[in-house]
């Protein structure tokens, strides 16, 4: 069994002063139980580190090389403590992160930007993810955290408020309503409206369709083919809209602009994490409610 880091350290003490009443004074302890602890370290080793009589202390080969050797040896286990501490508390690690795609235009990045320069000790992994697979990746430890866009339902996890964004709709520049500075939901009912694919995200497709269900005559819905387009290609052609939150003014392709619905209800952004939470969750929810305050993500 190796020695104690105890012994090893009040060992150093009594290498640099060479005198066991100094270094005994030094350390802040009896001098015989200075002395018992170092017959004990030197039956730990098997071998002599210091030559004693009544006035000198000398070190032995065998204790000159461990006075060498040592100090070395406790810095590397301190960084070793350090480390397990900064893990622990979730300073240090990877952390994953599966997010909708919707959220990948501004929140998402934002969020890690935050983490990874306030954490330099942290990985931070984002990867997107289908909608319905956010929660549960996050019961199971797939992933640490979540970021989707609604309530998303789910067993194990607990989901905090991340934002809380204006509904609108993302339009071609010379369309016609895009002169509006807000737009009458049964005036964008008029006009086809692309909505996301319920099967990639049944929360937010059945939040939107809802805004236009006392509308008459009933909106044209329609599903674009690929599930998220950066281009937003079918927007181009001035008569398409799509209604999606706020965040979509920061995201928005050459030629295309957005619009606020009026009276429209908010659209949420949450973050999910797991039931039982460890430091590095406690630590990702902690710096997530300091962005969404600074940049006013939730109503004050």
């Amino acid at each position: 069994m190796a020695p104690d880091t105890v012994s090893l350290q009040y060992f150093l003490v009594l290498a640099q002063e060479l005198n066991f009443t100094r270094a005994a004074a030094r350390i802040g302890i009896a001098q015989p139980a200075l002395s018992a602890r170092m017959r004990r370290l030197e039956a730990e080793l098997g071998t002599s580190l210091l030559i004693r009589n009544t006035r000198s202390v000398v070190l032995t080969t065998a204790g000159a090389a461990l006075a060498e050797s040592a100090p070395a040896a406790l810095a590397a286990l301190d960084r070793a403590w350090d480390t397990a501490r900064n893990a622990g508390a979730g300073e240090l690690g990877t952390l994953r992160i599966g997010y909708s795609l919707s959220t990948g235009a501004e929140t998402v990045p934002a969020l890690v930007d935050r983490l990874i320069r306030g954490n330099s000790g942290l990985e931070v992994v984002a990867v997107p993810m289908a909608t319905p697979d956010i929660s549960p990746s996050v019961a199971d430890g797939r992933i640490d955290a979540g970021i989707t866009r609604g309530e998303q339902p789910g067993r194990g996890v607990r989901r905090f408020l991340l934002r809380s964004e204006r509904i609108g709709v993302q339009l071609a520049q010379h369309h016609p309503l895009a002169e509006h500075p807000e737009i009458e939901i049964a005036d964008a009912a008029a006009y086809p409206l692309r909505l996301p694919d319920r099967a990639a995200n049944p929360v937010i497709h059945d939040e939107l369709s809802a805004l236009f269900r006392d509308t008459r005559p009933h909106p044209r819905f329609h599903t674009p083919a690929v599930s998220f387009d950066m281009s937003q290609g079918d927007l181009r052609d001035g008569v398409t809209l799509a209604p999606t939150g706020e965040a979509a003014v920061t995201a928005a392709p050459a030629g295309l602009t957005w619009r606020p619905l009026r009276g429209a209800p908010s659209l949420t952004i949450h973050m999910v994490l797991p039931r039982e939470q460890l430091p590095l969750h406690r630590r990702i929810r902690a710096v997530a409610k300091t962005l969404a305050h600074e940049l006013h993500w939730l109503p004050d």
